[in-house]
């Protein structure tokens, strides 16, 4: 498939010149339209005369119909708007049969919204946890993709995990993994936070029974918004939440006390949050999305691998650790350290020439996005070769020796 080449979008945020964000794994800084788009719910919210029962539905239907067009859904009712990633794994465990003797499959440092949920459902059903731990080594993908395969047996009733790993970017194949999950009988649950936006995913090919993914991320969206893709196994599931505007009827206000057993018709829209029809983060988001589909994470993936190459070349032959390119995704990828250089010194002195990355694990994270260029790579290069140097240099010093005795001293 081609890829339009895309060109920095620096002019698309309101990032200062002189600060090098390299970090949208932690937060993505929030699109000139989309912060237009909040101040325009603000006002709006300001006048609630102008807002209308219709208003409750149209906005959440047009987010359903953007996510799912970004992540290749047929029936944008199988999307939900919840709050947060974690929101959305506790619908997951909620609604997912386990039972005892069986076991949930997740992976080792796994973000924690996607482990305390299973551990309650395990420990309340008699089931277990199984954690696939990587092998010790600085290129551990392959190999680590095969012990998650292998985990997969006839006892599995849940396998959840992430597209890339949030810590270091190591991706997952979750073609193979999913098509592994349904020969057992297996559900999957796809964290997508780290990468959808970023990073190509098609239900249609992966096939994942709940896909969640939070918006503050690669979405580009607010904090306090994300969605859900949820497949077949969820229909007629179990909500968290009984909201009103979850239940049939519920456009027409005027007869909202003649309670309806049913909810709304669309397979997802049951499992909403309370309050989903936020008149300031909705309208954020979705300008959001519009900007992710008009650019396609293909071709924000592209943009990056294009931008870090050299990076990964320079951190290469300084001696830090990198996944091999198969097995490491581009927005999102972890350097290990080389002997001398401590991670907490090297972030500080990143920060104080303004280049923003992350610490994860034991490794130097760096997230760069559509707003970065080759000046942003090139001052981080030029401070991992002079952190590298220092490093070195102290290695070959000899130890201090005091020139003065104690009386000397004043």
């Amino acid at each position: 498939m081609k890829i339009d080449r895309l060109q920095c979008q620096r002019d698309e945020f309101g990032l200062p010149d002189d600060v090098r964000y390299l970090n949208c794994a932690y937060m993505s800084p929030l699109p000139r339209v989309s912060e237009g788009a909040g101040i325009r719910g603000m006002r709006r919210k300001r006048m609630p005369m102008g807002i209308h029962a219709s208003d409750f539905f149209t906005q959440c239907d047009e987010i359903r119909s953007r996510f799912a067009r970004l992540v290749g859904a047929a029936d944008p009712s199988r999307v939900a708007i919840i709050p947060s990633a974690s929101y959305g794994v506790a619908v997951a465990a909620r609604n997912l049969g386990v039972g005892k003797g069986q076991n949930i499959v997740l992976l080792h440092e796994q973000f924690p919204g996607n482990v305390y949920a299973w551990r309650r459902k395990a420990a309340g059903c008699g089931a277990a946890i199984h954690t696939v731990v990587p092998p010790d080594e600085a290129t551990r993908g392959a190999a680590w993709n095969e012990r998650i395969l292998e985990a997969i047996d006839e006892n599995t009733a849940v396998v959840t995990l992430p597209q890339v790993h949030w810590t270091d970017g190591t991706i997952f194949d979750l073609v193979a993994i999913g098509r592994r999950a349904r020969e057992v009988g297996a559900a999957l649950v796809v964290d997508g936070t780290q990468s959808v936006g970023a990073l190509r995913l098609d239900v249609s090919e992966i096939q994942p029974d709940a896909l969640i993914v939070a918006a503050y991320k690669w979405l580009l969206g607010p904090y306090s918004t994300a969605v859900a893709y949820l497949g077949s196994r969820f229909d007629g599931g179990v909500p968290l939440e009984e909201t009103w505007l979850g239940r049939n009827g519920s456009e027409d206000f005027k007869s909202l006390v003649d309670y309806q057993d049913e909810y709304q018709p669309g397979t997802a829209m049951r499992f909403d949050m309370g309050e989903r029809a936020n008149f300031i983060l909705l309208p954020m988001l979705q300008a959001s999305l519009d900007l992710i589909l008009q650019w396609s994470p293909s071709a924000v993936q592209d943009h990056c691998r294009r931008l870090v190459a050299p990076l990964i070349d320079a951190s290469v032959s300084l001696g830090f650790s990198v996944e091999q390119d198969e097995w490491r995704a581009d927005h999102l990828f972890g350097l290990r350290m080389p002997e001398g250089l401590e991670l907490e010194a090297l972030k500080t002195e990143l920060e104080a020439r303004q280049i923003f990355v992350s610490l994860r694990g034991s490794a130097l994270r760096v997230s760069p996005h559509v707003y970065n260029d080759e000046g942003d790579v090139g001052a981080l290069i030029e401070a991992l070769q002079g952190a590298a140097a220092r490093a070195a240099g102290a290695g070959r010093r000899a130890p201090y020796q005091d020139p003065l005795p104690s009386t000397a001293k004043r």
